[in-house]
């Protein structure tokens, strides 16, 4: 028998108020009360993933080992649970619909009329109870996108409404998360929002078991009792969720409020053991008592929108902390870079990452900031798209092939040093089909990326379509860069270095992506290392 307990965060009032973090806190202080948890994420959006979405309209799209293309909420749940997400845990609209329709034209339904509900809701029952069924986990935590009230998140709300009576109270909880906002002309909180967000929950019969209120300032027990009687809560069901420094104070700010109990009696699940959240602790001690400051910058396309650099600026985080030093990350536009303007815009840094990205527009800021660091000796780091502007870089100024460029940016290239990788010529799709996931990485022994790793093959997450020019290999590597990672079984160049530079290193593929607290990224520790070493 399946004992699997489902918990359902859900919005209301506005958006970005961040389920997500609520989510990823919550599953932190199960886990370490010793119970196995995963966390899903339903994105109401018609599209298949976010593989296509603009950067701008989305943030970061994160992707797993098994390949999938996700909300960059999944990488919240990776890095705070240091456990690998898949496929299953993120399902849009787009895969619901595709699914039911493709059932639809095999016959599967037997002439039946599809309809949202049973049809739709049904699907969405199944995926939701599709990590629950593996019997690896006592707890899934399913986070539905948008805000309650959305038109497109009403079926997902009737397919909580279902789960609930079918499962039963013990094995199906609601968590809505809310906002009490300040008026600072009243000099109060008011809580008429999340009542009438309350209300609208309720109106599609689900009632909320647990309200966690998003706030300024404390709730006052006045107010936490008014939210309970108007709201249909226990008082003690009411958590504070006050605005936080960072988000990684907010699972102890939730154990302090007591949500992981409120949690596990309405589960029924012993609540006995207490949460040991010391080595979080030791981690958020060094985060805010660092002894070193590095001043990074960060070269990309859409810095106008942090979120999406959201792994990578974690990352810092994660390695700046284990070795107490502060990263302050320097956002800057590639397209306000130029060879005449880069010294002065990049001269006060200790290094510079040059992030990955798609297309042609700001590619030659990227290339300029590339040859000052290279020129200066200031330690770089450059990810996917990075890599092939350190190695596009690389050949137009030592080797001297001025034209070289990638096929993305410019077909007709005289030297194509990066270009589309074979298996990517006869692909007109474009959703679903980089080389995407996981893939193996042998590493030189005599190279940085070594001394990073400590190990000789790697694993690590891709997303890209084009790749170093093989036919380019020993001329490069002639003039003095150096392959220090290849894959094994396609020859693919996966990592390039300077060896007569402090620390150079571009990486074809992702590691920002496999970064978490308690485990930060070889990478970017070594990264971080040399910047301070270089202040």
């Amino acid at each position: 028998m399946n004992n699997t307990k489902y918990v359902f965060v859900t919005g209301g009032v506005t958006s970005s108020l961040g389920k997500g973090i609520i989510a990823a806190s919550l599953a932190k202080l199960l886990q370490v009360r010793g119970y196995s948890v995963t966390i899903q994420k339903l994105d109401p959006y018609i599209n298949i993933d976010p593989g296509t979405l603009n950067p701008y309209e989305h943030g970061e799209c994160y992707v797993t080992n098994d390949g999938a293309e996700t909300d960059l909420d999944l990488g919240h749940y990776e890095r705070f649970l240091n456990i690998p997400t898949s496929q299953a845990n993120n399902v849009t609209t787009g895969r619901i619909y595709q699914s039911v329709i493709d059932k639809e034209r095999r016959g599967d339904f037997l002439g039946k009329t599809v309809q949202v509900i049973p049809h739709i809701t049904n699907e969405i029952k199944e995926r939701i109870q599709l990590l629950g069924k593996t019997g690896k986990f006592d707890i899934v935590i399913t986070e539905i996108g948008g805000t309650v009230g959305d038109i497109e998140s009403l079926p997902y709300i009737e397919a909580v409404r279902q789960l609930e009576w079918e499962l039963g109270k013990e094995n199906a909880i609601v968590i809505h998360l809310t906002l009490i906002p300040y008026l600072a002309a009243a000099g109060e909180l008011k809580t008429k929002p999340t009542q009438h967000s309350v209300k609208m929950l309720m109106q599609s019969g689900v009632n909320p078991d647990i309200l966690v209120c998003r706030t300024e300032h404390h709730l006052s027990e006045s107010i936490k009792r008014k939210l309970a009687l108007f709201c249909n809560v226990k008082q003690e069901d009411v958590i504070e969720s006050i605005d936080a420094d960072t988000i990684y104070d907010v699972p102890v700010f939730m154990q302090n409020e007591g949500l992981d109990k409120v949690v596990l009696k309405k589960l029924n699940l012993n609540a006995d053991t207490e949460p040991d959240l010391s080595k979080w602790n030791n981690f958020l001690s060094k985060h805010k008592n660092p002894k070193h400051a590095v001043e990074i910058g960060l070269i990309g396309k859409y810095v106008e929108l942090k979120d999406a650099y959201k792994s990578i600026s974690e990352s810092f985080i994660h390695a700046g902390s284990s070795q107490e030093i502060k990263v302050n990350i320097h956002w800057i536009h590639s397209e306000e870079l130029t060879p005449t303007n880069a010294a002065e815009k990049l001269k006060n840094l200790n290094g510079v990452i040059v992030a990955p990205g798609f297309g042609e527009r700001g590619i030659e800021g990227k290339i300029s900031a590339v040859q000052y660091v290279r020129e200066n000796k200031i330690p770089f780091l450059g990810i996917c798209l990075g890599m092939q502007m350190a190695v596009i870089e690389f050949a137009r100024n030592v080797i001297g092939l001025k034209d070289a460029n990638s096929t993305e940016m410019n077909p007709a290239t005289e030297f194509s040093v990066i270009s589309l990788m074979e298996a990517q010529k006869n692909i007109s799709n474009m959703g679903g089909t980089m080389r995407l996931g996981a893939w193996d990485c042998k590493l030189s022994k005599n190279s940085k990326v070594y001394n990073a790793y400590q190990t000789e093959m790697i694993s690590e997450r891709h997303r890209h379509r084009y790749e170093f020019n093989n036919k380019y290999l020993d001329q490069i590597t002639n003039a003095g860069m150096k392959i220090s990672g290849i894959n094994p079984k396609t020859s693919l160049v996966e990592i390039i270095e300077i060896p007569d530079h402090p620390w150079f290193v571009g990486v074809q593929y992702h590691p920002e992506y496999k970064s978490t607290v308690l485990n930060p990224h070889p990478l970017f520790v070594a990264f971080v290392k040399a910047c301070l070493e270089n202040s």
